[in-house]
């Protein structure tokens, strides 16, 4: 057990969710972007967690997490996201892709000379069908706004894995494993026009409600989009995230219950 722990403690820097969906492409038209027909947004981002805490649960083995955004970097292996958006009036369609990879290696203390590999992995896939509610202007400049509400499917994949090497005869098992599982994805946002190059949004999405073993996932957001080009804006903000998932492997328990706060940035590029 003493190894074990300290397995799960070199586990409790590796922190899935260094990039989370968000509401960051728009049923509010780009300046420039035409209406008429399909109008289409690509949206590349990261999402930096100045604090993550929560508890990780390997084989049983529960380690409380308080980490800032320095630990996370140290151990970060591959990262990706991006958001794809196509608008036709009111209705749209929302793919989005997340992926990161944290893996550390540690070597125990003592003379045996064992070593820890651990091996963190999340992905996700969205599919989610838009519909634009509210669409009006505001202000004496009457400035544009609109709200739009989602919902769909969200694939999920997260692994969490301890691989323990000794010296000397017999192979010891590797701690936790892959969970899959498909979860419903509710969520809204707002987005109100400032001027021609700034653009507010806010955003709350839902996912989870017990199936596959997520309790409850929560992404919320607040920023703004600053377009200085024609094609392309700027975007970023804050970001609160949640996810309390829990299931049963051969090996023991295997939860992740942890919140994230901290800022976003990401890229938008506006075709027609």
């Amino acid at each position: 057990m003493a190894i074990r722990n300290r397995a799960h403690a070199a586990c409790s820097i590796a922190v899935f969710g260094l990039l989370s969906g968000t509401a960051f492409a728009q049923s509010l038209p780009a300046p420039g972007q035409s209406e008429e027909g399909w109008r289409h947004t690509l949206g590349f981002y990261l999402f930096t967690p100045l604090r993550t805490t929560g508890t990780s649960t390997v084989a049983g083995v529960s380690a409380d997490l308080d980490l800032n955004l320095g630990d996370v970097l140290d151990v970060l292996d591959f990262a990706a996201a991006g958001r794809y958006e196509a608008w036709n009036g009111d209705l749209g369609i929302i793919v989005d892709a997340n992926y990161v990879g944290i893996e550390e290696d540690t070597v125990l203390p003592g003379p045996l000379g064992s070593s820890v590999n651990v091996d963190v992995r999340q992905k996700w896939f969205a599919l989610m069908a838009a519909y634009r509610v509210a669409d009006g202007t505001y202000g004496a400049d009457s400035q544009r706004y609109t709200f739009d509400i989602q919902g769909g499917v969200r694939y999920n994949s997260i692994r969490q894995e301890i691989d323990i090497t000794t010296p000397g005869p017999g192979v010891p098992p590797v701690l936790g494993g892959d969970q899959d599982w498909i979860e419903p994805v509710i969520g809204g946002r707002g987005m109100w026009r400032l001027n021609e190059q700034w653009t507010t949004i806010a955003s709350l999405d839902l996912g989870g409600f017990g199936a596959g073993g997520n309790d409850l996932q929560i992404g919320a957001n607040v920023g703004f989009d600053y377009q200085p080009w024609e094609r392309t804006a700027i975007t970023f903000g804050y970001r609160y995230f949640s996810i309390d998932y829990s299931d049963t492997l051969s090996t023991g328990d295997f939860a992740y219950d942890v919140t994230q706060h901290g800022p976003y940035f990401g890229l938008k590029v506006f075709l027609n």
